[in-house]
């Protein structure tokens, strides 16, 4: 078994990326002593690569991270980058998903995709990234009960019109940013830790 201890402290992310992880690795969650990590780089994988690398010196081991943005066309790719603070600082999902619905007001062009970026960090400073990404439309209402984020308002090109938070966990991870991320990582760790798959 290989372990990747997780930087996020996110429940939802959390239990997503151990679904998306192959049965042969453990996901271990962040230790109690590693605090809130400051997001302060421009781009996804500056803020992934910061959780990553203060988790894996804090466990002195490999960590996993993510950091993931949905960039919206009409609105200049925002939220983007801030996409967890679209709203504010302290924002939640529910404020986050109501200011893009009311700046996507009246809007025709609803594209917009999601892209993630996985950064996987030994405490040695050995750094792999993964990107994945989906494409879709924004709807005009919050649409099913299921995932996190803007899931609810997220409509994938590649479904049959339902949003991500209409979807079982298992049809969203077959075509999410995320589980086209993650989908590479069992071939970099097979080659990192000379695996035969």
């Amino acid at each position: 078994m290989i372990r990747l201890v997780c930087a996020s402290a996110n429940p939802k992310k959390v239990e997503e990326l151990a679904r998306l992880l192959p049965i042969w690795v453990t996901l271990v969650p962040r230790p109690d002593s590693v605090g809130e990590v400051e997001e302060t780089a421009p781009t996804l994988q500056g803020n992934a690569a910061i959780k990553a690398v203060e988790v894996a010196n804090a466990v002195t081991g490999w960590a996993i991270a993510d950091d993931t943005g949905l960039e919206v066309a009409a609105i200049g790719g925002e939220p983007g980058v801030r996409s967890a603070r679209f709203a504010g600082e302290d924002a939640d999902d529910a404020s986050n998903r109501a200011l893009l619905l009311q700046r996507m007001s009246g809007v025709v062009d609803r594209s917009a995709r999601f892209r993630t970026v996985v950064a996987l960090v030994d405490s040695k400073g050995e750094m792999h990234f993964l990107v994945g990404e989906c494409a879709g439309t924004i709807a005009s209402t919050e649409r099913g009960d299921s995932g996190f984020g803007y899931d609810s308002l997220f409509i994938p090109h590649e479904g049959d019109g339902r949003t991500f938070a209409e979807m079982s966990a298992a049809e969203k991870d077959a075509i999410s940013h995320r589980g086209r991320a993650l989908a590479q990582l069992p071939e970099l760790l097979s080659r990192l830790f000379g695996l035969k798959l």
